[in-house]
């Protein structure tokens, strides 16, 4: 018997006609958004596809990668009786409704508790855990969290010791929840110390309603998303239940989600494109969703065995980041029967044209892009299936959001002189999924224009039909003597020679004209040798203007990658400060391999520090290459200090 707290019953989302144009999502604007969208809360969401999908499954998690090994599942009844557990035993630790739970887990089961649970009870804080100990404290400090939701397991990142940690260093944190990991033996672990608790505590407590009694509205705060952490300090993005839910909705409508599709979702949950467009959005409609591992995409099994497991799995679409179709591409189909997927899609990054057309001759899949931010909830264009773009186009806006293309100001900032279709500028956005601001109102006024919308930070355009057209970002701009170059320009120039997996093209710093563009690569296993003079070459003979051809061509064996996949300029920028720096440094001391070549390495953004080992003449020395790299538009710190590869350095 259903439980009279309950909130009111509606239909799971579902898709209505396929959209094919700007006017198919002018079409779904008929309605008003109150009667197109009645349900308030991801709470509801889950309520609703119990009621619908009942014994279903609603995830499978995997734990291996082999294709052969058979899968956890629950069901939906199961999710959200689960739910209603984690909810009411936070409510039983004292989480109200303005209180964080934070988590830190690996893929698993359990962090679909932890998300949605303790959207039911409170705030939920989602963790990198890649991230320092200090950089975790202090968003947890910040978002004064008062649980945290830890794996009791060490994993590859060390979780449950980093959990033990945090426990010293967030003076907020009243209790933290262990999830056992899935192959533990039970009664595996001793007692757990006052404060600590087994989330299978959740199984004491009622798992048909919330105990609390609590009614959510679509204003209330759900969860805080942090946005960058790997250099600098990470801002708390706030999400209210209503934006949540107008990201699953919207994305149902823009994919024609349905209950018979199923789909693997390998991106990390700390993070807005698993936890929305990727798990949301699934479990509104029905769909099945498969955890592949603990360490998800992570896992070089799971890629190594990916079309296996859609072919097992009769996997429906696939979603993955530019970066992870690269490495995909490298896995050959060895028989696998993939004709099931009907969609494949891609975001965080712009795709490379090379990859998109190698994807469809290798797989005869066509990878439809979007548009997603953390400051969205997820997703602010989307390409639909049936919809063959070009690479770069990331699909039409969602229904009832705002789109403009803005002029850059002399700043590089967004203007409010709109630009027509064609011309390129920066993207703006007004949306019923449009974050509820930072909590530190200054990160709040820095994102969005006097006028009040969204300033992505995004480069684009609007071609005829509506759609959105990506070239990048404003702050990835090469600014040589004044003259904005697209990097985009030189990555889709390198990146068609057929030896080219990855390209990524920066400035390196240059006293006359500010930057210079130059580029890294990497390359296809097993592809034919080819030198760095080759692939410069092949790029130059394909930019046009001659400003914009590279100075270099550098390949690396790994490109630098965000935790989420996305290149990580910032890290490729300090190389190619280094790589400026330590040109000039051999200039004036020569190629020594004496042991006394200065030592130049990155110091943080925009700065470099070179060693000069001690000697009679290290003064003069140190004199001498401040003077020949004062001009450099970045800091260099000229110091004195033991030769490298020295007994003090080792």
């Amino acid at each position: 018997m259903r439980h009279p707290s309950l909130p009111p019953l509606h239909s799971p989302f579902a898709p209505g006609a396929p959209v094919r144009s700007l006017q198919d999502v002018e079409r779904l604007e008929a309605r008003p958004l109150a009667e197109a969208l009645p349900v308030q809360s991801t709470y509801e969401i889950f309520v609703n596809s119990a009621a619908a999908f009942g014994d279903k499954t609603a995830l499978a998690f995997l734990p291996a990668a082999d294709p052969a090994a058979e899968p956890i599942r629950w069901s939906y009844a199961q999710l959200l009786t689960g739910i209603h557990q984690t909810a009411n035993l936070l409510h039983h630790l004292g989480v109200g409704p303005q209180d964080a739970v934070a988590v830190l887990l690996p893929g698993c089961l359990e962090y679909h508790l932890a998300l949605w649970g303790g959207e039911a009870a409170g705030i939920v804080q989602p963790l990198n855990p890649m991230l320092t100990d200090e950089k975790i404290a202090a968003m947890m400090t910040l978002a004064r969290a008062k649980v945290l939701i830890a794996y009791g397991g060490e994993g590859d990142l060390g979780y449950w010791s980093k959990a033990l940690r945090l426990r010293a260093l967030v003076p907020t944190l009243t209790t933290v929840l262990r999830v056992a990991p899935y192959d533990e033996a039970a009664g595996a672990t001793t007692a757990l110390p006052p404060g600590m608790l087994d989330l299978a505590a959740r199984h004491q407590h009622p798992g048909d309603h919330l105990v609390s009694g609590r009614r959510i509205v679509a204003s209330d705060i759900a969860a805080y998303f942090h946005t960058g952490g790997t250099t600098g300090a990470p801002k708390l993005a706030r999400h209210s239940h209503g934006a949540q839910v107008f990201t699953a909705w919207g994305s149902v409508q823009m994919q024609g989600i349905r209950p018979e599709d199923v789909g693997i979702n390998g991106y990390p949950l700390f993070h807005v494109a698993g936890v929305l467009p990727g798990s949301l959005a699934a479990l509104s409609a029905g769909v099945e969703t498969i955890i592949p591992t603990t360490g998800l995409f992570r896992n070089r099994e799971v890629i190594a065995n990916y079309w296996r497991l859609v072919e097992r799995y009769r996997c429906t679409y696939l979603s993955a980041v530019p970066t992870a179709l690269a490495a995909l591409a490298n896995v050959p189909l060895d028989g696998a029967d993939i004709a099931t997927l009907r969609y494949c899609r891609t975001g965080a990054a712009i795709l490379a044209p090379e990859l998109a057309a190698r994807f469809e001759r290798l797989f005869g899949l066509h990878i439809h892009e979007s548009l997603g931010m953390t400051e969205m909830a997820g997703i602010s264009t989307i390409t639909p299936p049936g919809v063959n773009a070009p690479a770069g186009c990331v699909g039409w806006r969602l229904p009832y959001t705002q789109l403009r293309v803005v002029a850059l100001d002399a700043q590089g900032n967004a203007s409010d002189q709109d630009l027509p279709p064609g011309q390129p500028g920066m993207v703006l956005f007004q949306s019923p999924n449009l974050f509820s601001g930072f909590l530190d109102a200054a990160d709040t006024a820095k994102a969005f224009t006097p006028y009040g919308w969204l300033a992505t930070g995004d480069l684009g355009f609007v071609d005829e039909q509506g759609r959105l057209h990506l070239s990048g970002r404003s702050k990835d701009l090469i600014i040589r003597s004044g003259h904005n170059i697209d990097p985009k320009v030189i990555e889709d120039a390198l990146g068609a020679h057929p030896a080219v997996q990855l390209s990524a093209a920066v400035g390196a710093p240059d006293a006359y004209a500010g930057e210079l563009p130059v580029v890294y690569a990497t390359l296809v296993p097993g592809a034919p040798a080819v030198t760095e003079a080759e692939l410069l070459a092949f790029t130059a003979e394909r930019v046009d203007e001659a400003v914009a051809r590279p100075r270099w061509v550098q390949v690396l064996q790994t490109m630098p990658v965000t935790n989420v996949g996305k290149i990580y300029k910032p890290d490729l920028r300090q190389r190619a400060a280094c790589h400026t720096v330590q040109a000039l440094v051999d200039g004036v001391c020569g190629q020594a391999t004496d042991g006394l070549r200065p030592q130049v390495q990155p110091e943080g953004d925009n700065a470099v520090r070179v060693t000069v080992a001690p000697g009679p003449d290290a003064d003069a020395l140190q004199a001498r290459l401040r003077e020949v790299l004062a001009p450099l538009p970045l800091t260099v710190r000229v110091t004195t200090g033991p030769a490298p590869g020295s007994p003090q350095t080792a």
